[in-house]
C-alpha cells in the first residue's frame, strides 16, 4: 500500500488510486466474495432497523440524560446504541433553557448586524444556499454556544459517548474519554416556511484519506484483510493517527470526533427536513469495497473528489440509500449523536412548518491530536476569529458580548489544554 503520509493532497491522486485498487485486490483475493458478505450483513441489518421503525417509530436509540447522569442507561440501551451507531439523548439541556439560547443567539446576530456584514458562504461545502441569510451561520463564539460547550451536562454526556468505545488497546491508550475538547461550529437556523434541498448523503472524517492514508489501512485492516467477521467499529485503535488533506476554501476536521453531533435549539417533527442515517456502523465497510469491484473505473473511487465530502449516492450505493432512517421528533434541548463512520443526509423539506435550529457539538476526546487542535481554538477564542478547521470569515472579531477567555469555567478551560 502506499506510505503517502503528507497533509497535501498528492498532484497525480489518480494514479495513487490505480495502484491502491490493484494491490488492495491482491490482498483481499475474492473481493465479489467479501463485498457480498458485507452486503448481506449490513442490509440484514438495515431491514432490522425498518422493522424497529415500524414498531417504535424511529431505528434511532433514544435515552434520557438524567440516566446517564444518574449511572442508570442499561446494558440493554448500551447494546441497541452500538448496533445503530447514533443515539438522540432527551433533554440534555432544560427545553425552557435551550429555547432562551436561541433567542439570544438571535439577538447577538442582530446587535451586530450581521446581515449588513453577511459575504456568502466561505466555503464550497454549502455554496448552494439562496437565502438572504444563510442557513448555516459561521458564528463560533456566541455566549449560548460556550455555555452548552462547556457545561457539565455536556461533558457527561460526551464521556458516556467515548466510554462505548475501545480506547486501549495494542498497549496504547488512544485518548481519555472522561474530557472531550472543545471543538466549535457553526449553527443552524432554518426558518419557518423554509424550502430546502436537504444534504445528500455522505461521510466526514476523510474521504480520499479513507483509502489512501497508512492510519486508516490499519483501522480498517480487518476490512482489508478479508477479517470481515473480526472487523470493530468501536476499536479506536490508529484513529486519533489520521489526518485530513488541506485543501483550499473548504472545511475540514483536525480532530478524531467518536461521535459528531448537534443540540436541538427548537422543537422539531419528523417530516420537516429532519436528519437521516443509515444506523448501521459497519456500513463503511460497504464503501470502501464498493470502489473495487469491476463496474467502478479504476481511477475512481464512486465519486469521491479531493476536498469534498465522501458521497453516498443511489448509483454506486443503492442499498445504503434505501437503509436511511430519520430521527424521531424533538423537543429543544435533545441531543442528537451518530457514529464518525456512519452516512448521514438531512432531507428536503418545502414550506418547513416551525424552526429548524440546532448547534453543533461533537464529542472529541482528549489525545494528543486533538489537545494540539484545542491550542489553537484557545488562540481563535482569544482573538475572536474563525477556528481553523473553517474558513477565514472572522465575523466576531469585534463584536459585542462576544464569549472571551475570561469566560471559561474549569471545563472550558480543560478542554482547551489551559490547565
Amino acid at each position: 500500500m502506499s506510505n503517502f503520509t503528507s497533509n497535501t493532497l498528492p498532484e497525480d491522486h489518480k494514479a495513487l488510486i490505480r495502484l491502491m485498487k490493484k494491490q488492495l485486490r491482491q490482498q483481499i483475493g475474492d473481493v465479489e466474495g467479501l463485498f457480498a458478505q458485507v452486503k448481506h450483513k449490513i442490509t440484514t441489518e438495515i431491514s432490522r432497523a425498518r422493522a424497529e421503525e415500524a414498531e417504535h417509530g424511529t431505528a434511532w436509540p433514544v435515552i434520557n440524560w438524567a440516566d446517564i447522569a444518574e449511572k442508570r442507561v442499561t446494558a440493554e440501551q448500551i447494546a441497541a446504541i452500538k448496533r445503530r451507531g447514533c443515539v438522540v439523548v432527551k433533554q440534555t439541556f432544560p427545553r425552557d433553557k435551550t429555547l432562551a439560547w436561541d433567542t439570544s443567539m438571535l439577538d447577538y446576530l442582530d446587535r451586530n448586524d450581521f446581515d449588513a456584514q453577511y459575504r456568502g458562504p466561505g466555503d464550497t461545502f454549502f455554496g448552494s444556499l439562496e437565502a438572504s441569510r444563510p442557513e448555516i451561520y459561521p458564528i463560533y463564539w456566541s455566549t449560548a454556544q460556550m455555555e452548552a460547550r462547556q457545561s457539565e451536562a455536556m461533558a457527561e454526556t460526551q464521556s458516556f459517548l467515548n466510554r462505548l468505545w475501545k480506547f486501549e488497546s495494542e498497549g496504547v491508550k488512544w485518548f481519555n474519554p472522561d474530557v472531550s475538547i472543545i471543538y466549535p461550529d457553526r449553527i443552524r437556523r432554518r426558518l419557518p416556511g423554509t424550502t430546502s434541498k436537504g444534504l445528500g448523503a455522505h461521510t466526514d472524517s476523510g474521504a480520499l484519506e479513507r483509502w489512501l492514508l497508512p492510519a486508516y489501512q490499519q483501522v480498517f485492516s480487518k476490512i482489508f484483510n478479508n477479517q470481515f467477521d473480526e472487523y470493530d467499529p468501536w476499536d479506536a485503535a490508529h484513529r486519533t493517527e489520521v489526518h485530513e488533506y488541506d485543501v483550499d476554501n473548504t472545511t475540514k476536521c483536525s480532530a478524531f470526533r467518536t461521535f459528531q453531533g448537534w443540540t436541538a435549539l427548537s422543537d422539531m417533527q419528523q417530516g420537516q427536513g429532519l436528519l437521516h442515517v443509515v444506523p448501521v456502523p459497519e456500513a463503511m465497510a460497504y464503501v470502501l469495497l464498493r470502489p473495487l469491484l469491476d463496474d467502478v473505473p479504476e481511477d475512481e473511487l464512486c465519486g469521491v473528489a479531493p476536498g469534498k465530502v465522501l458521497p453516498i449516492s443511489p448509483q454506486w450505493h443503492p442499498d445504503l440509500i434505501e437503509g436511511l432512517s430519520s430521527i424521531p421528533s424533538l423537543q429543544a434541548g435533545d441531543s442528537v449523536w451518530w457514529h464518525c463512520d456512519v452516512i448521514h443526509s438531512v432531507a428536503p423539506v418545502t414550506d418547513q412548518q416551525g424552526w429548524g435550529n440546532v448547534m453543533y457539538i461533537p464529542a472529541a476526546p482528549l489525545c494528543e491530536k486533538n489537545l494540539a487542535y484545542a491550542h489553537k481554538v484557545a488562540q481563535a477564542l482569544d482573538q475572536g476569529t474563525s477556528p481553523g478547521d473553517f474558513p477565514r470569515e472572522d465575523y466576531e472579531r469585534d463584536w459585542q458580548q462576544r464569549f472571551t477567555t475570561a469566560d471559561l469555567n474549569n471545563i472550558g478551560k480543560r478542554s482547551l489544554g489551559l490547565e
